[in-house]
């Protein structure tokens, strides 16, 4: 499967938590590294997501925020992921941005090159990638 975003994460489903509509479902990434997705309960059913699916978790970069450490702001966004910026690729309007991930996952940030000075991103420094739960697709392999 080829697919435009950024971010394809391979993981593992560790829990569902069921909703009257949506299912909270958190997949673990690897060497610790975790994503919390929303999805319908037509999806968990049809998806057959349960502990132990193997999950891709799809997230397009402009979906990812980006915040500076230290920052005091308390926010709704269930995936609050701390990294160290890897690498930054400016553009005329628009910087990508990669962080690692204490575990190793690396996950991609496009944002503008105002930000970038604003938040005063530098490889090698920390920050924040926030990712919506809503902003998380799953699949599966048939």
């Amino acid at each position: 499967m080829k697919v435009s975003a950024r971010n394809v994460f391979k993981g593992t489903v560790i829990a569902v938590r069921p909703g009257a509509v949506n299912a909270q479902v958190e997949i673990e990434l690897g060497q610790g590294d975790q994503l919390i997705s929303v999805v319908t309960q037509e999806s968990v059913t049809a998806l057959e997501l349960a502990p132990g699916k193997e999950v891709l978790a799809i997230v397009k970069a402009p979906w990812v925020m980006l915040m500076s450490d230290g920052s005091d702001l308390r926010l709704s966004a269930r995936n609050q992921l701390v990294g160290v910026v890897k690498h930054i690729e400016p553009g005329a309007v628009n910087s990508e941005v990669t962080l690692t991930l204490p575990g190793g996952t690396e996950v991609t940030s496009v944002v503008t090159r105002e930000a970038v000075a604003e938040l005063g991103l530098t490889v090698g420094g920390s920050a924040t990638a926030v990712i919506k739960a809503s902003n998380v697709i799953l699949g599966v392999t048939a």
